[in-house]
């Protein structure tokens, strides 16, 4: 290959990974508390402790609705379960296969400290995707391990605000390259879809008794 074609080449795609590089570090600040006010970031959550590190990142909506309705379609995530409402068209790129359901179901609406979510089919990845559950708080919260806080807070009776907040690990020097180029980014866009499709689920049947039988 001609040496001034690698040369224009490798300029280029060091152009490209410098302003790659500047759009993540401009964006970072935005996508790690995308939702989330200054009071829900300073409190103190069920899980805290779990780690010693700041939370890497505090996401979070308002959902019109109240707690009680809301609380049935987070509680059922799961890939043998509810799915996690986010985009499975892309989960199932990686076998995943995650469904994403559009009603209550009544044998999900359990989750028990020392229990675990799954994240991906058993099938293809064993137990490996396996989110052990702590600090349940019936109807208002609970961890999982590895991932994070999930937590209800009721704005009046008729809105809720649904916050996730993700803790950092100890990751080595390549891990937190991939994590600020690939990692947090995903993680960003996928958990904000989440957000959204319980929000979408819990407004759309506020009020209707549509529980599925078991």
């Amino acid at each position: 290959m001609n040496a001034k074609l690698v040369t224009r080449a490798a300029a280029i795609a060091g152009a490209g990974l410098v302003a790659y590089t500047g759009i993540l570090a401009a964006a970072r600040p935005w996508h790690r508390r995308w939702g989330a006010i200054d009071d829900e970031i300073a409190q103190t959550l069920p899980g805290d402790e779990l780690s010693q590190d700041s939370a890497l990142a505090n996401h979070a909506i308002t959902i019109h609705a109240p707690v009680e309705e809301v609380w049935p379609w987070l509680v059922q995530i799961g890939q043998d379960r509810a799915g996690f409402y986010s985009y499975s068209w892309l989960e199932n790129l990686f076998r995943a296969d995650i469904h994403n359901a559009d009603e209550i179901v009544p044998e999900w609406q359990t989750i028990e400290e020392g229990g675990h979510v799954r994240l991906a089919s058993a099938d293809v990845y064993g137990d490996g995707p396996l989110l052990r559950v702590s600090h349940v708080r019936p109807g208002r919260a609970f961890v999982l391990e590895g991932w994070g806080e999930l937590v209800l807070r009721p704005v009046d009776k008729h809105s809720t605000r649904l916050l996730i907040r993700t803790h950092r690990s100890k990751q080595s020097p390549l891990m937190k390259v991939l994590s600020f180029f690939l990692i947090e980014p995903a993680h960003f866009v996928m958990e904000r879809r989440m957000l959204l499709g319980i929000k979408e689920r819990a407004e759309k049947n506020r009020g209707r008794h549509h529980v599925r039988a078991a």
